[in-house]
């Protein structure tokens, strides 16, 4: 009787011990999910802003462009356009005052056509790349995908960290290739993606559009 009581004992205290590590469970899932869609939407969220301002920059620049070439009743021969850019086939607007926003008239205008394209061409990149680092669409980032999203880009992955600190991680390389209009590096951070079996997804492709009006 006194072994059966203690095997029941044993078997209760087994039960207990699977129940609580089964908890444990849930909750660091729970917690790594929550973690993980705040760093999706941190760092999307960051680029989206980039993007924005890109957007509004290069409206500008297209809007002057097109006046001074109705100035000079030219048509303009369109820069060279970059694998992913915003194209905004509209007429110019008439509320710009582009003599005083490029007073050195068309050439400026044109030259600043070409950097607000290009600046919105990394920016609309590195968002596609932001994409892809969600590789099975949910919009968050499970530990694997922050890992190879982090060694892509020539970044330590280091376990157990505040979701700040990913963010501010990711975002502070942004900058920093942005800035320096490191197009081929972030290139190359996608093909080690790709490596791995990451793709861009019609999903992405639809966010991305989204980003595009």
């Amino acid at each position: 009787m006194r072994a059966q009581w203690n095997g029941k004992v044993l078997n209760q205290g087994v039960a207990a011990l699977v129940g609580i590590a089964l908890a444990l469970g849930s909750a660091s899932m729970v917690e790594a999910s929550s973690t993980g869609e705040e760093i999706f939407d941190g760092f999307t969220r960051h680029i989206s802003r980039q993007i924005e301002k890109d957007k509004f920059d290069f409206v500008a620049a297209q809007d002057c462009t097109v006046w001074f070439y109705r100035q000079m009743r030219e048509m303009a021969k369109p820069p060279r356009v970059e694998k992913i850019a915003f194209h905004r086939m509209i007429e110019a607007s008439e509320d710009r005052d582009c003599p005083q926003q490029y007073p050195e008239g068309l050439e400026s205008a044109r030259k600043d056509f070409g950097r607000t394209q290009q600046s919105l061409s990394l920016s609309l990149t590195f968002f596609q790349f932001a994409l892809v680092g969600d590789r099975d669409d949910d919009r968050r980032y499970s530990l694997v995908e922050l890992r190879d999203l982090l060694e892509s880009i020539g970044l330590v992955f280091e376990d157990r960290l505040p979701s700040s600190r990913y963010i501010l991680a990711l975002t502070d390389k942004f900058d920093t290739l942005y800035e320096a209009r490191a197009l081929s590096i972030l290139m190359k951070s996608m093909d080690v993606l790709y490596s791995k079996g990451y793709r861009f997804t019609n999903a992405d492709q639809q966010v991305l559009n989204r980003e595009l009006h």
